[in-house]
């Protein structure tokens, strides 16, 4: 399956102040989901740009569209029959994993100011892809065991997880989701905390050693752009426990932003394409 033939771009809208480890991360993001859609048209867009070494969203919005319109005045002259182009110049999909109000307010008004045809998708969790990426995050810091079947043979697994976000409590209440199926990976309890929150973090630390969990562990429900620096290693000391990785370019990363992309456009996936045509 590869991308269809003058299809929207796919636009990752990355927040956080740019730096060459965020773009770094966003391309190799990018890179994930091309492997799944050969022929897919994406680019970067910052949300905190200078658009001289990093892409403002408004102005890779504003070229996708442009370069939609140049496309189709190309072919046109070139003495092709093809039609004018309908739907959105470009999908924008934000690279966070939750809900974070103000993040979201400042990607919309990017949009608006683009005046571009744009569509804009939902933030990537909660999913169960998301709850697998969190596990395999913690047993890569030596704070999970890989599955059941290796139940002790990491000594420094955790009995209670804090699962860390952004976005005060819509963000918390949406992370619960996910946590609820780590829990069900993990077979302990893991509670959500807003990092943006003072004292939230300690709060949740408490009612999971209130409630019998001795051996805590932060685990970062953030792809890691969105949060500012130093502020996971702050609250991991504030709650007096270890902390796993963000869940960066995960490969679930690539495939949801895919996911989003496709869904947005209403591109059913390779393996549902052949189920149709059987």
């Amino acid at each position: 399956m590869v991308a269809p033939e003058g299809a929207a771009a796919l636009v990752l809208a990355v927040p956080g102040t740019p730096s060459p480890a965020t773009r770094s991360l966003a391309e190799e993001v990018i890179s994930i989901a091309r492997s799944e859609l050969p022929g897919l048209n994406a680019r970067i867009g910052y949300l905190d740009g200078d658009d001289a070494e990093y892409p403002t969203l408004v102005s890779v919005l504003a070229d996708s569209a442009a370069e939609r319109i140049a496309r189709f005045e190309q072919a046109k002259a070139a003495g092709r029959e093809v039609p004018e182009p309908e739907g959105p110049a470009a999908v924008v999909v934000p690279l966070l994993a939750g809900p974070d109000s103000a993040l979201i307010r400042q990607i919309r008004q990017a949009v608006m100011d683009s005046r571009a045809q744009v569509e804009l998708t939902d933030v990537l969790g909660p999913h169960p892809l998301l709850a697998e990426a969190l596990h395999v995050r913690l047993s890569e810091a030596g704070l999970a065991r890989a599955d059941r079947a290796r139940l002790f043979t990491v000594a420094t697994a955790a009995d209670g997880i804090v699962l860390a976000t952004v976005g005060g409590e819509e963000a918390v209440q949406a992370a619960g989701i996910t946590g609820m199926l780590l829990a069900a990976r993990l077979a302990v309890p893991v509670m959500a905390a807003a990092l943006d929150v003072e004292g939230s973090v300690a709060s949740i630390a408490e009612q999971l050693t209130g409630s019998g969990s001795v051996q805590l562990a932060l685990a970062p429900y953030l792809v890691g752009p969105e949060v500012a620096e130093g502020l996971l290693d702050a609250a991991a000391k504030e709650a007096g426990c270890a902390t796993a990785e963000p869940l960066g370019a995960y490969p679930a990363i690539g495939k949801l932003v895919l996911s989003m992309y496709m869904t947005s456009l209403g591109i059913a996936p390779a393996a549902q394409q052949g189920a149709q045509a059987l």
